[in-house]
């Protein structure tokens, strides 16, 4: 859509819908027309239909109060914005709100996305008012919508309903424009008493801090009498003591409460080093567990590397050749390798690998379909055993395991079922490493 100005939309031919004689019949607040009426000429009702009512067929007085109720400004100025209506962006509130109601009129400017966005907005009201079929019921759930408050769908739903008539159209109008003199009369007053309220919430703040200053110069000043006094009582109490001089009763009750006020403090001060303590083990804690994890992943980063390298430096042996194995120094020279387990779908590829590789390649999937009794007779057949540790059942592992000790066989657990993961567990066979961990 080519962008609009206010200018262009102020230069818009304009529909001329019937006026308001004193002989003619009343103008109708809903106009039907045809789709696309040519300038200058007047819309005629024709035979009532059951579609909603658009936007542009609407009386143009309803316009303003329908844009101003139905759509908050945000959302009518990005749907400006989105019409490249120039100087959108930094128009007022009540401009944004003049070039959606001019807009409303203009089906070819605009206001089919204005009938969208308000369809949009409000499409739970206007699947309710949908299941009405009468004018009595869509004057129910209006004053249904006015005793709960929400006006903007109900009302939308009600002047786009096919069924709304002059009547019920001018009820709900007049509903909403007196609603707008109530909200905003109550705005000035709400306005007035916020503006009273934030100078005595101003004048509370200053007399609260100062009463918070005196209390805590109060308690600071206190404190210090307090100690004060408990160093003089110590002293004497200390200095009677040494001279064998009897002590009276009030100095022997001041004496034991201070002794105990001491003693809670102590207990405060050793519950809360305690707390601390606590806090602190569980923190050396989660760092000794941060550290486990944090060499756990060096490690898997390690071996990804690893078997990065390895398919980089060995990647054609999974390209197809017809000239039999690769010609690689230290290929597997025809040995037996068994894969236990594994996904059945990289089995051919695992076979494709390890035969590219010149060795002879055998499977058993870990009891899944093949009886578990064959991994002994095909362990004894096997010159190297590999099993992904991720994809494998832990009755075969034992049985692999128990089966490898027992025949010598050399036992090579993989981290994953990977093809990487098998080409660097072949990469180290041709180095004649063993493997502890699995690769």
């Amino acid at each position: 859509m080519a962008p609009v100005s206010s200018r262009q939309l102020q230069q818009l031919p304009t529909v001329v819908l019937p006026s308001r004689t004193a002989t003619g019949p009343q103008p109708s607040l809903v106009a039907l027309k045809a789709p696309e009426p040519q300038a200058g000429v007047r819309r005629t009702a024709p035979e009532p239909s059951s579609r909603r009512t658009k936007i542009w067929e609407m009386h143009n007085t309803l316009h303003c109060s329908i844009v101003g109720t139905c759509l908050s400004t945000g959302e009518l100025r990005r749907l400006l914005i989105r019409l490249k209506v120039a100087g959108v962006q930094t128009a007022s509130d009540h401009d944004v709100h003049m070039l959606g109601v001019m807009l409303a009129d203009r089906p070819k400017a605009g206001a089919r996305e204005l009938q969208k966005a308000l369809d949009r907005r409000h499409q739970l009201a206007v699947n309710r008012f949908a299941k009405t079929k009468t004018t009595d019921a869509i004057g129910a759930l209006w004053e249904e919508a006015l005793q709960s408050g929400d006006i903007p769908g109900a009302y939308w739903a009600l002047l786009s309903h096919p069924a709304a008539t002059d009547a019920i159209i001018k009820h709900a109008f007049g509903d909403v424009h007196m609603l707008s003199h109530l909200v905003g009369a109550a705005n000035r007053a709400d306005i007035r008493r916020l503006r009273e309220l934030e100078a005595e919430n101003g004048a509370l703040a200053a007399k609260l801090e100062r009463q918070q200053r005196q209390l805590r110069d109060g308690f600071t000043g206190r404190d210090q009498t307090i100690r004060r006094l408990n160093d003089l009582l110590a002293q004497n109490v200390g200095s009677r003591v040494q001279a064998h001089a009897p002590v009276s009763e009030d100095e022997a009750t001041t004496l034991r409460e201070a002794i105990a006020e001491l003693n809670q403090r102590l207990e405060l001060e050793t519950a809360r080093r305690k707390r601390l303590e606590e806090r602190l083990a569980a923190a050396i804690e989660a760092g000794a567990e941060g550290e486990r994890t944090r060499h756990q992943l060096e490690r898997q980063c390690q071996a990804l590397g690893q078997e990065l390298a390895a398919v980089e430096a060995r990647i054609g042996l999974l390209l197809p050749s017809r000239e039999g194995p690769v010609a690689d120094p230290a290929h597997l020279c025809g040995r037996s390798v068994l894969y236990v387990g594994g996904r059945a779908h990289q089995i051919p590829q695992c076979r494709a690998i390890v035969e590219r590789y010149g060795g002879a390649f055998l499977h058993h999937d870990a009891g899944v379909e093949h009886n578990a009794a064959l991994l002994p007779g095909l362990i004894s057949r096997a010159d190297i055993v590999l099993f992904p540790v991720d994809c494998v059942s832990h009755d075969a592992v034992a049985v692999v395991k128990r089966s490898c000790s027992q025949l010598g066989k050399r036992l090579m657990p993989l981290r994953t079922s990977s093809l990487a993961c098998l080409l660097s567990a072949l990469a180290s066979i041709e180095l004649g490493s063993e493997a502890s961990e699995p690769h």
